[in-house]
């Protein structure tokens, strides 16, 4: 019976009205609301509202509750005539907003929205706009290809994927070009820059307007599993070194074989979020015969975060404050940035104080949102205009 009853929650889930049914009417479509990029159908719900609130419209006719998660937070909609249920969630900020839809209990994506893989799963995703940021669409210019491509790992002893972006020209030029490693967060894995993060529309739109050198930027799985068994991670030194060895020893000469590229510390960049932005600070900064350019968005690991606390910069990165002179010689770009609204922002700008008034050439920036996808979005778009120049 269990299991007659999980089959049906998910059979009612995928009974969208956007994916089997015609769009809903256009009298019943809110005054001024839009529907957003990440939809499937652009006549559909969910909509955004005037004040960025969101209304969520599903058909679950079976169902006996229908909720919608959105930031974790939950929902309750209401049943109407013919099993159409609805509800409006409170304003949202300006950005990428996964959501799951729960059908008697079981959560699942929403088949009206395309998917994303973010939360350690696939994932539903909404798209609040927001003013001045056309930077992070697709316009009018000279654009790159983004292109999926296989490396074997030596240490997870597999092939792994790799997005590559290449910037326009790059099929048709012998010229070499300098490469940004840029990494994920926690819970999302290589695609995640390139399709939430529109990494191709930032480059292309920054190259466009000379904003920006050409170049290429690589986005690596960094789930990699441990020697030890398991995945490794973890805000540490140690809990690096099976990325730093993935990263170091299989990605970079993979790319440097197979993509023209400029192979010296110079033209090399380090960057990512959250998770990656640990990683980028630890084996950027650390492996300064490999990189020359280091940046670190909304990381945790200085606070914020459960378990994160006392960071000390000098043990995680010997010579960082007893040597700074040697430190800032060795690094052409070391910038952070973090949202004004992230638990860590407090943190980050306290340790950012700390190397600066030991000396650190860092620069930081914040913007507008909590921990997701516009800041970093917006960290990218400033961090590589500081590059290769």
């Amino acid at each position: 019976m269990k299991t007659k009853l999980i089959l049906a929650a998910i059979l009612a889930a995928a009974c969208c009205t956007q994916v089997s049914a015609q769009p809903f009417a256009k009298e019943n479509i809110p005054e001024g609301s839009y529907s957003p990029v990440t939809n499937v159908n652009r006549n559909g719900y969910p909509r955004v509202l005037k004040d960025g609130s969101v209304m969520f419209r599903v058909n679950a006719p079976e169902a006996q509750k229908v909720q919608i998660d959105l930031c974790g937070t939950k929902y309750d909609m209401t049943r109407g005539e013919g099993g159409q249920w609805t509800t409006v969630t409170k304003p949202q900020v300006p950005g990428f907003h996964y959501y799951f839809l729960i059908v008697d209990g079981v959560s699942v994506a929403d088949p009206a929205s395309q998917t994303f893989y973010g939360c350690s799963r696939w994932s539903s995703a909404i798209e609040i706009n927001e003013d001045g940021c056309d930077n992070f669409e697709v316009h009018d210019v000279p654009r790159g290809e983004v292109r999926t491509v296989y490396y074997y790992s030596n240490v997870d002893n597999s092939y792994r994927p790799l997005m590559i972006y290449t910037p326009a020209g790059y099929n048709e030029s012998k010229q070499s070009y300098p490469v940004v490693y840029i990494q994920h967060g926690g819970g999302e894995d290589h695609r995640g820059w390139m399709e939430q993060g529109r990494t191709a529309q930032i480059m292309d739109n920054l190259i466009a307007a000379s904003k920006a050198v050409p170049m290429i930027v690589v986005s690596a799985n960094s789930n990699v599993r441990s020697r030890n068994g398991g995945f490794g991670g973890g805000y540490s030194w140690q809990g690096m070194q099976s990325f730093r060895s993935e990263l170091i020893d299989n990605v970079i000469p993979f790319v440097e074989k197979n993509y023209r590229t400029k192979s010296d510390r110079a033209h090399r960049a380090m960057c990512g979020l959250s998770m990656g932005g640990g990683q980028s600070f630890y084996i950027g900064l650390r492996s300064p015969e490999v990189f020359a350019n280091v940046g670190v968005f909304s990381t945790g690991m200085f606070g914020g975060i459960q378990g994160a606390s006392n960071f000390d910069l000098e043990k995680e990165v010997p010579g960082m404050l007893s040597n700074t002179k040697s430190f800032n010689k060795n690094l052409d770009v070391f910038f952070i940035s973090c949202g004004e609204q992230d638990p860590r922002i407090s943190h980050t700008r306290n340790i950012v104080k700390k190397m600066q008034d030991a000396g650190i050439i860092v620069r930081f920036n914040s913007y507008p949102g909590d921990h997701e996808w516009q800041v970093w979005r917006k960290s990218l778009q400033e961090f590589a205009q500081y590059l290769f120049k």
